[in-house]
């Protein structure tokens, strides 16, 4: 049997796998504009970071955790909400968090496009394929 806390500890999960990606964008950030001796108000938006600083794929990471995971803690939500947590749903879960982990140890490591890509990819299908059948539970739950 499977409850709200199952669905509730792959979110915390991808909260740490957050944590860590924000944590090396600060340690590039700050090691990177220390070495180079760059004045933090030089860098003061995106536009002109692109110019002065090189390191930018732990801040672009960071950036991705907040697009389809965001999709992905709606549906934690919304399953603990609706007690309609089932394994199915808590299994996708964590394959999404271990998909989105991949993704983001390859986007601040090596980064290999079709790496990333085919982590990135996989972590998508999860989560619509979850919404999907979290729909279609909805609708089967409301014609009753």
């Amino acid at each position: 049997m499977v409850g709200k806390v199952d669905i509730l500890l792959p979110c915390a999960a991808m909260v740490f796998v957050t944590l860590a990606v924000w944590i090396k964008l600060y340690v590039d950030r700050i090691g990177e504009m220390n070495a180079l001796g760059v004045d933090p108000q030089s860098v003061r938006n995106s536009a002109i970071n692109a110019g002065v600083l090189k390191k930018v794929e732990s801040a672009d990471n960071f950036k991705n955790l907040f697009e389809i995971p965001v999709l992905f803690y709606a549906l934690c939500a919304c399953l603990a909400a609706s007690d309609q947590v089932t394994p199915f749903f808590v299994v996708g879960s964590w394959g999404f968090v271990a998909s989105r982990a991949l993704h983001s140890f390859i986007h601040c490591t090596y980064n290999k496009v079709v790496h990333r890509f085919y982590a990135y990819a996989v972590g998508a299908v999860l989560v619509f394929a979850m919404w999907g059948v979290f729909a279609a539970r909805l609708i089967a739950l409301r014609s009753m």
